[in-house]
């Protein structure tokens, strides 16, 4: 028997916490709907409102979902230049 967990794509889960977010009907009736566990439509529906202000932010550019963080990029720019360095110094000798 698999325990895999349920995947919910973004769709839905925005779908879900606005209509919670609005208030038309209560959390309960809304879990017993879209077949959800309340606990998971409370927190879609906090991510949306702590998230919301950022759909309005000027000049900021959205991170690529999947891709490297700055961290990432910059360890890795850090690595490639050493081993230049190196490869540079054996080639002067």
């Amino acid at each position: 028997m698999s325990n895999k967990r349920q995947q919910y794509k973004p769709e839905f889960k925005a779908k879900v916490a606005l209509e919670a977010i609005k208030g038309e009907k209560t959390i309960s009736e809304l879990a017993a709907q879209y077949q959800v566990h309340p606990t998971m439509i409370n927190a879609w529906k906090k991510a949306l409102l702590q998230g919301a202000a950022g759909v309005f932010e000027k000049g900021k550019k959205q991170a690529v979902k999947g891709g490297p963080s700055e961290e990432e990029l910059f360890r890795e720019i850090g690595k490639l230049k050493m081993e230049r360095d190196f490869l540079a110094k054996g080639l002067n000798r």
